[in-house]
């Protein structure tokens, strides 16, 4: 199949797709990291175990991805051209009549499929995964996945139970070091140590669960002056769970509603409120200029890719990060505005989508089609006075003695070129 594609778009897709995929994962990784470093504190202190952390980090995924998605396109295709136009290969391929817009055809195709990934992102795996999210956030802190009983700390569990582990190992399975104290139905005080146990599912009542003890002691309080003291090789102490509320139902904020019921609230629903409507419209308009300012990408990546002849600068690289990252700001800012009702969402993100995409034409028409336009020239130039201003602040002034034996030979006439 590869062979009835012409070999320069082969090409030219070897040289978007390495970079775009490499940004994607790097970028995608680093949002990661900062989550997962809070994440571990997080669980660490509400007791939890460590696999819990890499389920919540999966349900952040298609959240992270649809930031990343955008970035790497850009950046891929930023590369891309670069390599090209450093390499004078994008001057011989002009020269012999292939146009911008012809060399845009794979990163359009691209573009079009990454589009399409980013739409079923945005507007129905990510609100479904953040409602994920939210409820295993709500089931660590309620104690529904084994997060209530912390070790080294006192747990009281049904109002008559106090219950300490010195060590866990094996993520719970094993605990060692037990000791409890219950109170039963006969106001008869029970004082249980354990050198180990683990916690076992009973079949018949889903509210209890059983902590088998091995090798310990049982001292019994009945009120006398001497209390009863056993001694047992293994022993089964039944723990009623405490009552865990249920999770709420989703659809708490505009960011857990798919497509269909954005749509529905803030359009056709006449007994939502003005505050529902407001934010499920701004949620709207915030996924639609994401994901149709992605189309201009590619026209971005092709005007800040392309330095001034002899210029090897990576100005656009820097610059086309600040561009995207300011414009994904000013995004959330009016989604924010927009929600609480003081802009209509269409001004809010629409008004912002306009004048960038204007920018980005303007910057392609300057690199494609006006001769020695380059839309970095400028910031170049700018750039260079900074750069060299720098340089002179910081090299100093230089010392007086060379200053004066400079002067020194400028004014011997020995030192003046014969005739």
């Amino acid at each position: 199949m590869l062979n009835f594609i012409p070999s320069i778009d082969r090409y030219i897709f070897r040289l978007v797709i390495v970079p775009m995929l490499g940004v994607f994962a790097l970028a995608a990784s680093l949002l990661m990291l900062d989550k997962m470093l809070r994440l571990f504190d997080f669980v660490a202190v509400e007791g939890g175990p460590i696999a819990v952390v890499f389920k919540m980090l999966g349900a952040l995924i298609p959240e992270y991805a649809s930031l990343a998605i955008p970035l790497g396109l850009l950046l891929g295709v930023l590369f891309a051209f670069r390599k090209l136009a450093t390499s004078s290969e994008l001057d011989t391929m002009r020269a012999v009549g292939l146009s911008y817009w012809r060399l845009l055809r794979v990163p359009y195709a691209i573009t079009v499929v990454l589009v399409a990934v980013n739409v079923a992102l945005v507007f129905y795996i990510q609100p479904l995964s953040r409602y994920y999210y939210e409820q295993m956030e709500y089931e660590l802190r309620s104690g529904a996945l084994g997060a209530s009983i912390k070790v080294g700390e006192f747990t009281t569990l049904a109002d008559r139970m106090a219950l300490r582990i010195e060590q866990s190992e094996d993520e719970g399975q094993r605990l060692m070091g037990i000791f409890a104290r219950v109170s039963n139905s006969q106001d008869q005080v029970l004082s249980i140590s354990a050198r180990e146990g683990s916690f076992m599912a009973t079949s018949d009542d889903p509210d209890t669960i059983i902590l088998r003890l091995t090798e310990g002691t049982i001292v019994q309080d009945t009120g006398s002056e001497t209390p009863r003291v056993l001694s047992f090789s293994r022993h089964d102490l039944p723990i009623d769970l405490p009552a865990i509320e249920e999770f709420r139902a989703r659809g708490e904020g505009s960011r857990e509603y798919i497509l269909p019921e954005l749509l529905s609230i803030g359009w056709a629903d006449e007994n939502a409120t003005e505050a529902e409507r407001d934010a499920t419209q701004a949620s709207f308009n915030y996924r639609m200029v994401e994901i149709v300012m992605m189309l201009l990408m590619p026209l971005l990546a092709v005007a800040l890719a392309i330095p001034p002849k002899r210029s090897t600068s990576a100005l656009g690289v820097f610059a086309s990060i600040v561009m995207v990252v300011a414009y994904h700001k000013i995004n959330q800012y009016g989604e924010d505005i927009a929600t609480l009702g003081r802009i209509d969402p269409i001004i809010a993100l629409w008004g912002p989508f306009v004048l960038f995409g204007a920018l980005i034409l303007w910057m392609y028409h300057r690199t494609a089609h006006v001769p020695g336009g380059q839309a970095l020239g400028a910031l170049e130039r700018v750039f260079d006075k900074i750069g060299k201003q720098l340089g002179k602040l910081f090299a100093g002034p230089q010392p007086k003695s060379l200053v004066a034996d400079h002067q020194a030979e400028a004014e011997d006439p020995r030192m003046a070129p014969a005739e």
